[in-house]
């Protein structure tokens, strides 16, 4: 296996370690390689590790038994834990939207302002690349994509500030974004949120740009609501 010190590495291991779950024909209840092995076979910090590890404990896949390890789910249980911990985790999530109303229309406003030919262009391949992963099926690297989304626009802002903060959510805050595009339909959705957000940004409509992100966000949010509900 490659090493993945040049990749985006908190969804690189998470494949990664699903790779290694399918090609060593792991089954349910085997217990997976501990931390430090995980960390010396791909090449990762265990902070990596660790992060990887909590995505695919809320997507299901696995299970972590403190003191014990990790171990491989139940196929009837992937899945389950995801909508458990949307529950258990609603205020969290709830708190994780509030802040992103705030910030991400006004970036989204700004970013339309100052967005050079060269942004817009970075933009539209990251929109691409986005699209690609979510057709592909490719649900963990499109969740990456739907972030860098996010933050492209918050760096064509060129507030050094405002990029921080929402670099330091999307990492800080790594369950709720990928619970919220976990959500049925939402990953299709998005392909259009963004593509509607993009094009606003591109044609320096500031108004309108922060008007489709406040959208995009608000249907995020009750798309949750309604995946609780069911």
């Amino acid at each position: 296996m490659k090493s993945l010190k040049k990749e985006r590495v908190s969804i690189m291991v998470a494949d990664a370690i699903k790779e290694i779950i399918v090609t060593e024909n792991l089954k349910s209840g085997d217990r997976l390689y501990s931390e430090n092995q995980l960390s010396k076979k791909l090449e990762v910090s265990r902070s990596s590790i660790r992060e990887a590890v909590r995505m695919l404990e809320v997507t299901g896949l696995v299970k972590v038994y403190q003191g014990k390890g990790v171990f491989i789910s139940e196929p009837s249980e992937v899945g389950l834990p995801m909508k458990r911990w949307v529950i258990d985790n609603i205020e969290l999530l709830r708190e994780h939207f509030e802040i992103r109303l705030l910030l991400e229309p006004h970036a989204a406003s700004v970013a339309a302002d100052r967005a050079t030919v060269q942004d817009v262009e970075v933009l539209r391949n990251g929109y691409q690349m986005f699209c690609d992963y979510v057709h592909q099926g490719e649900v963990l690297k499109a969740i990456a994509g739907d972030s860098e989304f996010h933050l492209k626009i918050a760096a064509i802002t060129k507030n050094k500030t405002l990029h921080v903060l929402m670099r330091t959510m999307a990492k800080s805050l790594n369950e709720s974004w990928i619970v919220s595009l976990y959500t049925p339909g939402r990953l299709e959705c998005t392909v259009i949120e963004h593509g509607k957000v993009l094009q606003a940004v591109s044609e320096h409509q500031a108004d309108r740009a922060a008007e489709e992100m406040r959208k995009h966000l608000n249907n995020a949010v009750k798309d949750i609501k309604e995946y609780i509900d069911e």
